[in-house]
């Protein structure tokens, strides 16, 4: 356990001359503006979910970023402390040269000594993934808390991750990389280590994404979570510009700043921003907009309403596949005619793990299974369970430290969880139809939209479709009546 004292702050952080420029006021957990209409029957936003105002500093070399984070939280149980995750701290970010330093914690205008945990940090890392805020006393559910606090972020190169910067000096990524409030709403705190598996590990309840604000060079373009709100010249550095985003609910935020090259497009009502570094991206960029275009209206198709009026999509070069955030998906540099399964995926995940969250370490099946699903429902693939080995069709519902008792815990984890669990799904739907199989997946999102899910959740959207159930049973996502792992 790491203390951090009440006001350091590190040194050589490099953010250039605009670092700390951009100030974090007006955050406060009053009301808060209604989101886009939502079809009949879907549950909204949490009224109580927090209220975020971030800003990150990029230095000039794109190699740190200097942050801040206000955070307005509403607990709905009494706590006694607040618990923030340090994603970037977690194996396969910190290992690559990836990391994150808290340097600054205040709560309702108090520096508060805040406590520094491994909980699964590799020694590479620069601290803990888990921060613990101890509060001076106790507070009761519907008291509002609001915390500042103030963080360094390294970038590796060339990283195969959510956080990194390209060795050409001509972009950089960072996402899930801020302090993120550990709450889970009739839960309490997730304190769950990070493991050694290629694997999303967080959980997040959704919060209004107030403002984010990214100064940069101006030479460089600016992707990021939300709408585009404006851009602005930096103060007193014209070389620096701020670019603002903002949006109604969202878990996570991501943010791309490079030399790219930008496509805009619509589709099905929603803006797609398309992004690569300019020149090297392989694929012609009408290949990647049709691709793009009919995974999307495949997935309206069979899911219902895209959940964002915005996409922001871009190519990471150092990335081998792709991952998946509120509204943002950063992708490998591949062909997407021939690949279009992984776009597909990665679009799946706006609907399983954006808007109907899950605990990514816990219950990984929820949104690994059944994007997969939606993608080979979508694309169009021929799967069976038949066809799969014998010996993945178990543990689909397993968490994701499970695997780590396998020689290849990465492989394993994607050939049960992804492969064995949306082929799962697939089968379930040739058993009881189309129709009745969609019709209860969009019952499904509609009532946990804006949630945290469970398996129990599942059971309880598809109840009416007894022989759904069996297969989900027979793979391991749902657990068997006399299973310890079965709700009571």
């Amino acid at each position: 356990m790491r203390v951090i004292p009440p006001r350091l702050l590190l040194a050589g952080a490099g953010a250039g001359a605009g670092a700390g420029a951009v100030l974090l006021a007006g955050c406060s957990g009053g009301p808060v503006p209604d989101v886009a209409p939502t079809p009949t029957g879907t549950a909204g936003p949490w009224d109580q979910r927090p209220v975020v105002r971030l800003s990150f500093d990029v230095a000039d070399d794109l190699s740190s970023v200097s942050g801040r984070e206000r955070i307005a939280f509403t607990p709905d149980e009494r706590v006694c402390e607040l618990v923030f995750r340090n994603w970037p701290n977690k194996p396969t970010t910190a290992e690559p040269g990836s990391g994150l330093v808290v340097t600054e914690v205040r709560v309702d205008g108090e520096v508060v000594d805040a406590r520094d945990e491994e909980a699964g940090a590799p020694a590479a890392a620069p601290a803990g993934t888990l921060l613990r805020v101890p509060l001076a006393q106790c507070v009761d559910a519907g008291t509002t808390l609001t915390a500042d606090l103030r963080f360094d972020l390294q970038l590796g190169v060339d990283v195969d991750e959510r956080i990194g910067r390209s060795s050409r000096g001509d972009a950089a990524w960072f996402a899930t990389a801020f302090p993120l409030l550990a709450w889970e709403r009739g839960v309490g705190w997730d304190e769950t280590p990070a493991v050694a598996v290629a694997g999303e590990t967080a959980v997040s309840e959704e919060f209004r994404l107030e403002s984010l604000q990214v100064t940069a060079p101006s030479e460089h373009v600016v992707q990021a979570t939300g709408s585009l709100e404006d851009r602005t010249a930096g103060a007193g550095d014209p070389d620096r510009t701020t670019t603002e985003f903002s949006a109604p609910s969202v878990r996570d935020v991501a943010v791309h700043v490079g030399d790219y090259e930008v496509r805009e497009f619509d589709v099905e009502g929603v803006r797609v921003h398309f992004a690569g570094v300019e020149g090297r991206v392989e694929a012609p960029l009408d290949d990647w907009e049709e691709v793009i275009g009919e995974s999307l209206e495949d997935l309206v198709d069979l899911l219902g309403p895209f959940p964002y009026d915005d996409l922001w999509i871009t190519v990471v070069e150092s990335d081998s596949s792709g991952i998946e955030f509120p509204g943002a998906v950063q992708v490998a540099d591949v062909d997407p005619q021939r690949r279009r399964p992984l776009i597909t995926h990665e679009l799946a995940h706006m609907w399983f793990y954006s808007l109907v969250g899950n605990d990514q370490g816990r219950d990984p099946w929820l949104d690994e299974a059944f994007a997969t699903f939606a993608q080979r429902v979508a694309d169009g693939d021929d799967v069976s369970l038949d066809d799969l080995p014998r010996r993945t069709l178990t543990d689909v519902g397993r968490p994701l430290s499970w695997f780590t008792r396998y020689r290849s815990p990465a492989t394993t984890f994607y050939e049960r969880v992804y492969t064995a669990g949306g082929t799962a799904l697939v089968e379930a739907r040739d058993r009881v139809g189309a129709e009745e199989f969609d019709a209860a997946l969009q019952r499904y999102l509609r009532e946990n939209a804006h949630t945290i899910a469970t398996p129990e959740d599942v059971a309880e959207a598809f109840a009416e479709l007894p022989e759904v159930l069996e297969v989900l049973v027979e793979v391991g996502a749902l657990p068997e009546a006399d299973d310890p792992r079965a709700a009571p």
